[in-house]
């Protein structure tokens, strides 16, 4: 399905780009959340006229993005969590809980933002964990995991 992008989508364009998806991706996803649209004549043409709105838009986002990474970018998060006398913990620290305790220190993270490749944290000490606020700003943010004695 040929689609136009209404923002910078990560592996697929650009803002503007006319790019061929596979038409799930596009129907499913792109655009519901209104990322891209269908590329006909009239929404190409639509797009051209509001393109310097959207660029602006746009630009607005990553700066607010990057002010943001700024205040970030190696800060050292403590969670409590119950462990053993090991150090392993019963349960583990997901993105979720990551995204609550930066949402309790004031800065608005969802948790598909937290990049966590090795999957949860279930040990106690200190574990570095990526922060992606924009496609473009991804920060280093350093869990540190406190055990509790349960």
């Amino acid at each position: 399905m040929q689609i136009i992008l209404l923002e910078k989508v990560v592996n697929v364009g650009n803002l503007g780009d006319v790019v061929k998806v596979k038409d799930g991706y596009a129907r499913n996803f792109l655009i519901p959340q209104r990322m891209a649209r269908r590329a006909t004549a009239a929404a190409v043409a639509e797009f051209e006229v509001k393109r310097a709105e959207l660029e602006k838009a746009a630009a607005a986002k990553l700066a607010a993005s990057q002010a943001q990474g700024e205040k970030l970018n190696g800060m050292t998060i403590s969670i409590a969590q119950k462990a053993g006398v090991d150090g392993r913990l019963f349960g583990s620290v997901t993105n979720f809980d990551i995204a609550e305790a930066l949402t309790k220190q004031g800065f608005a993270v969802e948790k598909a933002q937290v990049r966590m490749p090795t999957g949860p944290l279930k040990t106690t000490g200190e574990h570095p964990v990526a922060v992606q606020l924009h496609t473009d700003v991804v920060v280093e943010i350093t869990i540190a995991v406190v055990g509790e004695q349960a």
